[in-house]
């Protein structure tokens, strides 16, 4: 029976043995449900959003309000994902105080997956408000990550991030790949 479950379960896209709570730089990218472009729609290389789009890009603004471990940098709402670095920091809630600095709340490791957990459980909460259809899927169940080992590839997935909405029309509305 083990067999048959290792067999079935999806294939992990994560690093094997990486400590996603370390700190560091990550790419993310996070999918609406079956890539349904509820976030708002491309007009003339530029992202115009939605009432839903503006709750998902607001959220993660304030992402760094909710954990004190983690910076945010350049991002981008599409149409149905969005793109994102974000930072987790060594110190604050979360992370590790520094020396002689007494944490307010219980010290314990943010990860990568919390993070995004926390992120589409509550922007999930707000659309649905918003739209009358509590219960109902916003996001896919996973997210893509890079890890960023460098300032080049930092630079790169920058501006990668920054052209996207240029890029939208080649896409064809099917936009989930990096």
């Amino acid at each position: 029976m083990d067999r048959d479950l290792q067999k079935h379960r999806p294939r992990s896209i994560r690093l094997k043995d990486y400590d996603y709570s370390q700190a560091g730089a990550y790419f993310i990218t996070v999918c609406a449900h079956n890539k349904e472009c509820l976030f708002g729609n491309v007009i003339d290389g530029r992202m115009q959003l939605s009432e839903w789009g503006c709750i998902v890009n607001e959220f993660w603004k304030g992402i760094p309000l909710h954990f004190q471990s983690i910076e945010i940098d350049a991002s981008v709402v599409m149409p149905n994902h969005i793109h994102a670095i974000i930072f987790i920091n060594e110190f604050g809630r979360g992370g590790v105080s520094p020396p002689g600095v007494e944490s307010p709340l219980p010290l314990q490791k943010i990860t990568l997956g919390k993070v995004l957990a926390y992120y589409k459980y509550q922007t999930t909460k707000l659309i649905n408000q918003a739209r009358n259809s509590l219960g109902k899927s916003v996001w896919q169940r996973n997210y893509y990550n890079h890890v960023i080992r460098n300032d080049v590839d930092l630079n790169h997935i920058r501006e990668y991030i920054l052209c996207n909405p240029l890029k939208w029309e080649l896409d064809s509305g099917e936009s989930s790949q990096t």
